[in-house]
């Protein structure tokens, strides 16, 4: 009779064990649930189910997945009620903050920190990619498959050279370069100054980050720091000298972000700043002349390495997932060959994504035009990721200093009065909430 127990006991054991209730083993049978935001109706969109979910089951049989493809509100709506009902699918497509913010606030997320650690995608990723201080939950809730920096320096060779000039490594040599560009007739650096955000989106929070160091935003929101302090009020006197030294003419603030491309393209400027996204404005132009780097060091800061970084969307799992799971194991596999680096070439060779999140891509090997290679690449020119100051602080924040960063252009406002403005603006905000 013990007997006849023990041999059923062993057959029970034996069939949890196949079923998956021990765990189960590393291809055990999973189904994902997936919501994705995709728009079906778009050119390419059936290549893209084909080369990117058609290819990830068909290489991997034992994982079903069951996928909602939703797009525009009707994505937001499903997120909303997915929050309302704490029920989630097990992989959600997701932004790093933004419209994703209550994902991230309310942890429904798992922290993906682990699973990245483990598989040592620093290797392969950017590290501002892999910051999880950068997302809304303060940790890595997504695995981001690009980036936008919302600077890049852009360098027409041809006028440097008509100057007898290279491209500038630092600020004392971009200085220099004033008085020599000029008496060809050229401007040092040119950016679409007459509206007010470009200034701050794509130039100045490059400088504060740089000032202010790596998660200088948080200090400020805590109210561990204020914009009074010494080293924003550099940054913003930094800004003024940049006028002072003429390597960005006044007149800039009659430049209309819509006209500064063509007057780059037409060699008045030897340098541009812009988003990385005006590369493509470029393209048609066919310039082979025209390359994206970083603004120069900048003697004496903290991060001359870095650039102000909009973490693009990507993939999450589900807080409810269990950790060590067959779940979790087939969701942290789906979600790595979303943003691996086949699919994240075929991203960036169909116009996808313009810098994707990986670094071991090599653009040169695609067809690409040379200013899409350029931009492609530039993941690689910074090691830290620093805040787009109109995508963290409130309305009332980053208004006064877009007025303000204008205001300094024009001489009729200092760097310190216009740091006690900004601290207001925020105390005032914050006493409203």
């Amino acid at each position: 009779m013990i007997k006849s127990y023990y041999s059923m006991g062993l057959i029970l054991v034996t069939a949890l064990a196949l079923s998956g209730c021990f765990g189960g083993g590393p291809n055990a049978p999973v189904s994902l649930r997936v919501l994705n935001y995709f728009d079906t109706t778009l050119p390419g969109s059936a290549e893209e189910e084909a080369r990117v979910w058609d290819a990830f089951e068909e290489a991997n049989p034992h994982i079903t997945i069951v996928r909602e493809d939703l797009y525009g509100e009707s994505y937001h709506a499903k997120i909303a009620a997915c929050i309302e009902a704490r029920k989630f699918p097990d992989i959600i497509f997701a932004w790093p903050s933004g419209g994703s913010t209550g994902l991230h606030a309310g942890k429904f997320l798992k922290d993906l920190s682990p699973l990245a650690a483990g598989d040592k995608l620093g290797t392969a990723f950017s590290p501002a990619a892999l910051d999880g201080g950068a997302q809304a939950a303060g940790y890595l809730g997504i695995l981001p498959r690009s980036l936008t920096s919302t600077h890049a320096f852009y360098v027409n060779t041809a006028v440097l050279a008509d100057a007898g000039l290279t491209a500038a490594k630092t600020y004392d040599e971009l200085k220099a370069q004033v008085p020599i560009l000029r008496s060809k007739g050229y401007e040092t650096i040119i950016l679409g100054n007459q509206d007010g955000w470009v200034m701050q989106e794509c130039l100045f929070s490059l400088i504060a980050g740089r000032f202010c160091g790596e998660a200088w935003e948080q200090a400020i929101l805590s109210g561990k720091a204020k914009f009074t302090d010494s080293d924003f009020t550099a940054a913003l006197e930094f800004i003024q000298s940049l006028y002072i030294d003429r390597v960005i003419a006044r007149t800039t603030l009659l430049i209309d972000y819509g006209d500064v491309v063509t007057q780059f393209a037409e060699n008045k400027a030897a340098y541009l700043i812009d988003g990385d996204w005006r590369a493509q404005a470029f393209i048609p132009l066919e310039r082979q002349d025209i390359l994206v780097t970083l603004f120069p060091e900048i003697n004496g800061v903290k991060f001359n390495d870095s650039t102000s970084v909009v973490l693009g969307a990507g993939w999450g799992i589900s807080a409810n997932i269990r950790d060590k799971s067959p779940e979790e194991r087939a969701a942290w596999r789906l979600i790595q060959w979303l943003s691996g680096r086949e699919t994240q070439t075929w991203l960036l060779s169909s116009g996808k994504i313009g810098i994707p999140s990986r670094i071991d891509i090599d653009e040169n090997a695609l067809d690409l035009e040379p200013i899409q290679k350029e931009v492609a690449k530039f993941a690689r020119e910074y090691k830290t990721g620093t805040a787009v100051i109109d995508r963290v602080f409130p309305e009332a924040v980053y208004s006064a200093i877009n007025d303000g960063l204008q205001e300094i252009a024009m001489g009729t406002k200092n760097p310190g009065d216009l740091s006690f403005t900004v601290q207001n603006a925020l105390d005032v905000w914050k006493s409203k909430q």
